[in-house]
């Protein structure tokens, strides 16, 4: 329908264009005289080139975009290249190129170009995206629109042009701390150093590269006149389910930078992670370990929302059932309730390891409200650790030190 409109709307307008030149015209010859011929022949360029241009097929142009990268973080620089060619040499008096992206970029930039490319046949612009925001982002097509000097004629072309890009969370780097330790925690065994439980030695070994100052056993080396150190018992491997809240919240896009920055330190130190949202739809992914896992965790919070209708106490609630008991549960959230601190110690009750992770705001404290909760959290065996944007890295300096 829109077509037919569209095409019935140009007839009118070439229509109007031979009208407005008959009437020319006919003033000229009926009037006569310097002025109404000049008025005549000054108008007749105008209405052969708009004749021209109804008959010209816009079709002739072809269009490439180019994109540098397609995985981006989160307000790095992005620059975006059209190149527009044709094999007519046809005079355009303008051209207005626009690319068509995702809603979600259009606040960062327009991507329409003004050009006056005359005869020319080949055609590159650009343009610059300063911070591209968090998410997947489409690129679906390239629009070009010209048109004659008056305004009479327009012409547009939409040219079917896909691409895509994936914008991970930015993160900070951050050192993950166990917060308890549990032999039967997990099911394989880990090699990680930050795995192993210092307090109990089930025999020595020769000393190796790496080995802490500390692990020496002084008699074993006088006897042996080498150093010789402690074998310490290897501890299960530890898994966490981290708990994303995705209930409405300003300050979203930097609980997800944190959640991010969680998951990357704790895979680093070779625990294995997984991850439970509750947007419109739920989302869990299973705890493992390893940059595979690293990789599908990051492309999940490249494009959640805050979108869940329920409260992060009522997702627990509901997940309950699930939740593996042998895991260490990390709740990120960045609005500490009641409810929430209830559900919380209610989980630890049944013996689940929780802590919550309340994130802040650069510069931002709790209030009154928030620190009344943290301690009754603490009374009850739950640590609430405040995060602020850009001390991510002080998350775990209450565990170091207790």
């Amino acid at each position: 329908m829109n077509r037919i409109l569209r095409r019935l709307l140009r007839i009118w307008k070439l229509l109007v264009l031979f009208l407005l030149a008959g009437a020319a015209f006919a003033y000229a010859m009926f009037q006569g005289g310097f002025v109404s011929w000049f008025l005549f022949y000054s108008f007749l360029p105008f209405a052969i080139y708009g004749a021209l241009l109804a008959m010209y097929p816009l079709k002739v142009w072809k269009a490439v975009r180019k994109i540098t990268k397609h995985e981006y973080t989160a307000m790095e620089k992005m620059t975006v290249e059209l190149e527009l060619t044709r094999s007519s040499v046809f005079p355009l008096f303008y051209l207005v190129v626009e690319d068509v992206f995702s809603n979600s970029l259009k606040e960062q930039a327009s991507g329409k170009v003004l050009v006056f490319p005359g005869f020319k046949r080949r055609i590159v612009l650009s343009y610059h995206i300063d911070a591209v925001p968090r998410g997947e982002h489409l690129f679906t097509e390239v629009a070009v629109k010209t048109g004659d000097p008056l305004g009479l004629m327009e012409k547009e072309l939409k040219l079917a042009l896909s691409d895509q890009i994936i914008v991970y969370p930015v993160y900070e780097e951050l050192s993950y701390k166990p917060f308890m330790t549990h032999y039967d925690q997990g099911a394989t065994v880990s090699k990680e150093r930050v795995q192993r439980d210092t307090t109990m030695a089930v025999g020595i070994r020769e000393y190796q590269t790496g080995d802490r100052f500390s692990w020496i056993n002084w008699k074993a080396s006088a006897k042996r006149d080498s150093f010789m150190t402690k074998e310490f018992e290897q501890k299960q491997s530890h898994d966490i389910l981290v708990v994303l809240d995705c209930e409405k919240s300003e300050k979203f896009e930097t609980l997800v930078s944190f959640t991010a920055s969680l998951i990357r330190g704790i895979i680093r130190k070779g625990a294995q992670a997984g991850l439970l949202t509750v947007e419109k739809e739920r989302t869990t992914f299973p705890i493992r370990g390893g940059e595979g896992q690293r990789s599908l965790l990051f492309h999940h919070l490249a494009k959640c929302e805050d979108a869940s209708p329920l409260s992060l106490a009522n997702v627990l609630d509901n997940e309950m059932s699930l939740l593996q008991q042998q895991a260490t549960l990390l709740i990120t959230t960045t609005n500490l309730t009641k409810q929430l601190v209830e559900k919380t110690s209610y989980l630890a009750n049944k013996r689940y390891q929780v802590a919550v992770f309340l994130v802040k705001e650069a510069n931002e404290s709790l209030t009154q409200e928030e620190r009344s909760l943290k301690a009754a959290a603490s009374s009850r065996g739950i640590m609430v650790i405040p995060v602020s944007k850009g001390r991510f890295k002080d998350a775990f300096l209450e565990v170091a030190t207790s």
